[in-house]
């Protein structure tokens, strides 16, 4: 479908350097030079965000050119391709985003959308200032500025995508991917399996040559082609081995790249209602399967290498003894597989035991807090307790069960080294030609190292198994249904901030009632909106819904004309601000934490916002200023500091919408008044809706939105709500009855008494 009136705009904060000729040449020297600009614009659409330091040019290149920006960008994980295209392609062009067009003069626009029924081109400059749209350009004006060239950018996709459901074969197309790395290994296996069988030979003919005829030069012979062949060996087996490790750090970080990304991707109601620590235990799964990868499995295939040059050895120099050694190999295999299924149903128990175990500890570090001022260190100790001795009991009766066929199988492996030994000696005693014993020695040699593969392929069903519950663990998690997105990926639309709620009806899953029934209100883009009512209201929902955490409603929400369920759910989330109740801060510098999400945003920005949410004081007066490391949970900051830093953070990309849901209600008096204060000034150019209890507050806001039972009581400001809403009235007067009983005291009674004693 053809880009008719497209509307895109750089997801950053733009460097306010003001806007470069569209299509002119290459302006001024700037700090960024326009390609790289084009490029990062182009990338950011896409959400990845390149450094410009990685950029490589080739030798003798004094600009950037369509190839070394598109490797710069492939480097960066995107596929990225370089192409001289014609016009009548650009006018084909569906939407997947800009493509960066390189000027004759080394600039660079980006080409948002294309009209081949008017034969016009949208184009936008990197450096335009936020709000400007793109213009259109017909073929004889672009022919003048452009140079042909052209960078194509896409996000990356293949069978490995978040979008596969994960399972054994997402799995096995990841090591198909290292199909040459293993093709190597494969070939050393092959090599070291045939330098294998030179130390047996040679070790027959020095017994059957050199002691029967007494032979020095042949032992010396024999002994010089032996060291050779451990030479190659060792160094084969050195190589094999390293392979092996590329292999498995490549596949662990495969597995944990794809694993994260679905992670991100699940809706907030997966976490909401599933504890922590069992989600922690499911996931490190992920490393018993990387372990069965990298180790018994590829180790197993690779010893199958070796089995089928060994074997028909072993049948040339002892067709008995060797079928003795299948024979033992087939019935350890059958007794494996019989216990297969008994193991597994215990082996699913422990798992169900070790997902609690997790959830109780997990439970207990992230609420320590609460555990150590209530001193409820008993009640989590006896938790914990019965969560070990249950997973205990399944591991032991595991532990019984498995005990059974190792204790089967020990003797079938006695029967495969000791046995042959045996019946061996009995024929070589019997033997009259003389060759027997060099062929039973070479035979011992080389059955040792074919009894090991042979054992470890039997017990690979056995592994096969609890891997198989691994991944089941780990898909449990990964392939549930993730955050509903629209449709071919949404729309990206400027936001203004105008918003509607037209017959929005919401209800929780588990619940009886709606939360929200037939909501209906609507306000300006710049408005200042109050939500207020009692608990179970419905007002965080109204904050939930726009944040589109939930899209399961029924009616229209819509922002600027914009059905919400249309807008693609990342540039949605990127041009809100959100503050909540209890916001989480991580790891790192207070000026890390402001800019979280926006890393190419510098000191200034931060300060910047910072000083907006009345949080530049108290970082001033920080031992290292906005260079203070938080410590765990952010302890070192008061809860008024972290909710100010919070607002920071919504703030430092300057959000034409910003939600505060509960953002007051934590914070000390003195905190509050700083932030109330700063409302008026935080609302300015933006629409800002605040969900609040402290109707205090709201007492500037345009409109106020009283909800009561998920229903809408009414909506005016706050001296209309005073006279004419019940239920607001009555909140009003719950939190100022301080205030009335302050006034109708009679005059002359003090408002504290003072013991006479202490005049």
């Amino acid at each position: 479908m053809e880009n008719r009136n497209p509307e895109w705009r750089d997801r950053s904060r733009l460097s306010d350097q003001g806007s470069e000729p569209l299509l002119g040449s290459k302006g001024p020297d700037v700090a960024l030079h326009p390609v790289l600009h084009a490029v990062m614009q182009a990338a950011r659409y896409h959400s990845v965000e390149l450094d410009p330091a990685d950029h490589k040019n080739a030798s003798g290149e004094t600009q950037p050119t369509a190839v070394s920006v598109a490797a710069w960008a492939k480097n960066a994980g995107m596929w990225s391709r370089a192409a001289r295209v014609r016009w009548s392609d650009l006018l084909r062009v569906q939407d997947g985003g800009p493509i960066v067009l390189l000027l004759k003069g080394g600039g660079a626009v980006l080409m948002v959308g294309a009209n081949s029924g008017d034969r016009v081109v949208y184009l936008t400059s990197p450096g335009a200032k936020v709000g400007t749209g793109p213009t259109a350009v017909d073929e004889l004006r672009l022919s003048q500025a452009w140079s042909g060239q052209a960078v194509l950018i896409r996000a990356a996709r293949n069978d490995l995508s978040s979008d596969a459901q994960f399972n054994f074969g997402w799995v096995a197309r990841a090591v198909m991917q290292e199909r040459r790395s293993m093709r190597d290994i494969a070939l050393a296996s092959f090599a070291v399996s045939l330098l294998t069988i030179f130390p047996p030979l040679l070790v027959m003919a020095t017994v059957n040559r050199v002691l029967q005829y007494q032979s020095v030069s042949t032992l010396i012979l024999l002994s010089s082609i032996m060291v050779v062949v451990f030479a190659y060996e060792t160094m084969l087996g050195y190589a094999r081995r390293l392979i092996i490790s590329v292999i498995g750090a490549r596949l662990d970080a495969k597995l944990s790249l794809h694993i994260f990304e679905r992670l991100l991707r699940l809706p907030l109601d997966y976490f909401e209602h599933n504890p922590v620590g069992q989600t922690m235990y499911k996931m490190n799964q992920i490393y018993r399967i990387r372990e069965f990868l990298t180790g018994k499995l590829l180790s197993t295939l690779l010893d199958l290498v070796t089995l089928c040059i060994l074997m028909p050895v072993l049948f040339f120099l002892q067709p008995v003894l060797a079928s003795i050694v299948l024979v033992c190999a087939a019935l350890i295999a059958l007794i494996i597989f019989a216990y297969l299924k008994p193991l597994r149903a215990l082996y699913f128990r422990i798992m169900i035991a070790e997902n609690w175990k997790s959830a109780a500890l997990s439970e207990t570090v992230v609420g320590i807090r609460t555990v150590k001022s209530l001193g409820l260190e008993p009640a989590r100790q006896s938790l914990w307790d019965e969560r070990i001795a249950e997973a205990g009991k399944w591991r032991l009766e595991f532990g019984r069960l498995a005990n059974w066929p190792q204790t089967l199988v020990n003797p079938l492996e006695r029967l495969m080294v000791l046995g042959t030994v045996m019946l061996g000696a009995y024929l070589a005693i019997n033997d009259t030609s003389g060759y027997m014993v060099g062929s039973l020695f070479a035979f011992m040699m080389l059955s040792q190292r074919v009894a090991a593969p042979l054992v470890g392929l039997a017990r690979l069903i056995e592994d096969y198994e609890e891997v198989g519950a691994a991944v089941g663990e780990v898909a449990s998690v990964l392939n549930r249904p993730f955050e509903t997105e629209a449709p071919s990926g949404g729309i990206r639309p400027q936001l203004a901030g105008a918003i509607s709620f037209q017959d929005v009806t919401f209800q929780y899953a588990g619940t009886r009632s709606p939360a929200l029934e037939k909501v209906t209100f609507s306000i300006p883009a710049g408005a200042f909106l109050g939500v207020v009512g009692r608990s179970g209201s419905g007002k965080s929902t109204i904050a939930r819904l726009l944040q589109a955490i939930n899209r399961d409603y029924s009616g229209f929400i819509k922002i600027d004309g914009s059905d919400l369920r249309e807008i693609n759910l990342r540039h949605l989330r990127q041009s809100l601000g959100v503050v909540l109740q209890d916001n989480f801060l991580f790891r790192g510098s207070v000026r890390d934490n402001i800019i979280a999400g926006r890393p190419g945003l510098t000191l200034a920005d931060a300060i910047g916002a910072a000083r907006l949410a009345g949080a530049d004081e108290f970082i001033e007066c920080l031992p290292n200023g906005y260079e203070t490391q938080l410590e765990e949970s952010s302890s070192n900051l008061s809860g008024g500091q972290r909710q100010r830093l919070a607002i920071a953070r919504a703030l430092i990309h300057d959000p034409r919408i910003l939600i505060l849901d509960e953002a007051t209600s934590a914070l000390d008096p003195e905190s509050e008044a700083i932030v109330t204060t700063n409302l008026q000034r935080i609302a300015s150019g933006r629409t800002m809706i605040l969900v609040s209890h402290r109707l205090a507050s709201l007492v500037a806001a345009d409109s106020i939105l009283v909800l009561d039972q998920g229903r809408v009581v009414d909506f005016a400001p706050h001296a209309v709500l005073l006279e004419r809403c019940h239920i607001y009235r009555h909140l009003w007067q719950q939190q100022n009855r301080h205030l009335d009983a302050h006034m109708r005291r009679p005059a002359g009674t003090p408002a504290v008494l003072v013991p006479s004693n202490l005049n």
